[in-house]
């Protein structure tokens, strides 16, 4: 019962739709109906400006943060297969969330903050965190692309996890989040062999 309580309250702490939520509150738009549709921090960076998505990005790390610690604890799950479903629920309830008719993010934040709560949790899981923002920022720092850095990163992911040893439940969280973000940026990935992906501008890329 404690269980089922857990999970209940991880996926409505990762289904509350922050972008969305501060697109009303902030500039009474739908958020869904601008930029790149998605209910994320990338769309709200792109939409509302840089301090509206920095708020939304640092929430949504926040309830994955919180659904894998907090949750866990208040509720005396504190097994590593209990941390890992947590961690499962809470991006699923941000991707999936019942009040956006089940249409919802693409979950790299909340996912971030589900790895970011079991390194808090699971030390030995540390290093997989490390690997995997490095590997972000060197494609998203060479590129420009979010979507392609997220999904290399995932797709490393559950490598990495290998890689370093973790326990058989970590690994298949890995593979899952792989599958989950790659699942979500299949519209993104069609934009980039099409050349037709809007990229973040640095101020070192040459403007053509």
């Amino acid at each position: 019962m404690k269980l089922v309580l857990a999970l209940w309250v991880g996926y409505f702490l990762g289904a509350v739709p922050t972008a969305y939520i501060f697109g009303r509150v902030y500039k009474g738009i739908d958020i869904r109906k601008h930029g790149s549709g998605n209910v994320g921090a990338t769309n709200v960076f792109r939409v509302l400006g840089k301090w509206p998505g920095t708020i939304v990005l640092a929430l949504d790390i926040l309830k994955g943060v919180l659904a894998v610690t907090f949750v866990g604890d208040i509720f005396g799950l504190t097994q590593v297969w209990h941390r890992v479903v947590l961690a499962l629920v809470v991006v699923s309830g941000h991707n999936w969330t019942v009040f956006l008719d089940f249409k919802g993010g693409k979950g790299i934040a909340a996912s971030l903050g589900a790895l970011i709560g079991l390194t808090l949790k699971i030390a030995v899981i540390r290093p997989v965190l490390l690997f995997t923002l490095l590997i972000w920022l060197v494609v998203f720092l060479s590129t420009g692309f979010v979507s392609l850095a997220s999904v290399v990163a995932a797709v490393f992911l559950p490598i990495i996890m290998v890689l370093t040893n973790q326990t058989f439940p970590l690994v298949v969280l890995g593979v899952i989040f792989c599958v989950f973000v790659v699942a979500r940026h299949r519209p993104n990935i069609k934009r980039l062999r099409a050349g037709q992906e809007p990229r973040v501008f640095l101020p070192y890329f040459k403007k053509k």
